[in-house]
């Protein structure tokens, strides 16, 4: 003890009294080392402003930063069961739910409301990685898949911002069935005609990454991002290389074709809103944020992607086959 824990201390509690203070007032950049005032931070939609960086974000946050005014109404969960597994590691399982609710207020990993970005009325769904890692289990999985049934009963695009290292191990098979119900769910999207993009966020990996994180018509990361599947040390000791530098980032991806475009946290609800708009076939307002050159790189994009999903399904055609053909497909049958 010395006489700055001893005399200074209790001094600055009792002159302060009972009021709390926060126990991070200063946040460090991880790229730069500089220290940023959370208030600051905050303020910038947790932004490092001379880095660029971005911080995570909890979901309800994002949430509130993408709809017009903050303003959305929250989607309903459905209930599932607590622990099917009866799990039980280090700790159990029902007990990390009950921190991981008091931490973060959400009563799963999920987060999903309907509202207007930008006069577009659309449906948003976002994953916290507060929430034990933004992993996927029952709960998350029933509250994606009721977002999209929204999405489809009101006739209106969808927008996923995964942030995950995966399946929640603790539900073990259950959670893998997430994968392919989650999937059938953006086909049911794809199939009533509607757009759905995702924003991939810090970080997406895992089985998230192997479903519906990589099934949007358009995929914007935000800078830094980690993608994935497997973790860069994994691979490494894996396939027994050094793997290049920036490897799994959203620049790196972009480069390699992997995503569509890398977009600050600032300008999603415009860029969203932008796209979703030439999607939808709805006129794009021009003001000063919005220039020509914008709109025609958006254009360009829309159509390269319409042009490799016709590529990729040819249209059936209903011509009658030929007796050479049938001839010809009988022997290579036989063969």
């Amino acid at each position: 003890m010395n006489w700055i824990t001893s005399f200074v201390r209790p001094k600055i509690t009792s002159m302060l009294g009972n009021r709390d203070v926060p126990e991070n007032l200063w946040i460090k950049c991880p790229e730069t080392g500089e220290m940023v005032f959370h208030t600051d931070l905050e303020e910038n939609l947790w932004v490092i402003p001379s880095s660029g960086y971005h911080m995570k974000i909890s979901a309800t946050n994002r949430l509130k930063h993408l709809f017009d005014d903050g303003k959305f109404d929250e989607i309903d969960r459905p209930a599932v069961v607590q622990d099917p597994l009866k799990f039980r590691d280090s700790k159990r399982y029902n007990d990390r739910l009950k921190d991981s609710r008091a931490k973060t207020g959400l009563e799963d990993s999920i987060i999903a409301g309907i509202g207007s970005v930008k006069g577009v009325r659309l449906v948003a769904c976002a994953h916290d990685f507060s929430f034990i890692g933004g992993s996927l289990g029952l709960a998350a999985g029933e509250a994606i898949i009721r977002a999209f049934e929204i999405a489809i009963e009101n006739k209106c695009p969808l927008v996923m911002f995964p942030a995950s290292g995966g399946a929640r191990m603790q539900e073990g098979i259950l959670s893998l069935m997430q994968l392919p119900r989650t999937t059938v769910a953006v086909e049911m999207l794809k199939e009533a005609g509607l757009p759905y993009i995702v924003v991939l966020t810090n970080p997406t990996t895992g089985g998230v990454s192997a479903s519906y994180a990589m099934l949007g018509d358009i995929h914007i990361a935000e800078p830094g991002a980690e993608i994935g599947f497997a973790g860069k040390r994994v691979i490494e000791q894996t396939i027994h290389e050094k793997l290049p530098d920036g490897f799994q980032t959203a620049e790196y991806l972009m480069e390699h074709g992997m995503i569509d475009m890398v977009v600050s946290r600032h300008d999603l609800p415009d860029t969203l809103a932008r796209l979703l708009k030439i999607m939808m076939n709805e006129p794009v307002s021009t003001d000063a944020e919005t220039t020509d050159e914008q709109h025609s790189e958006d254009e360009n994009l829309i159509a390269a992607e319409s042009v490799q999903i016709e590529e990729a399904v040819p249209e059936a055609t209903n011509e009658p086959v030929t007796t050479d053909e049938t001839e010809n497909r009988d022997a290579d049958n036989r063969g």
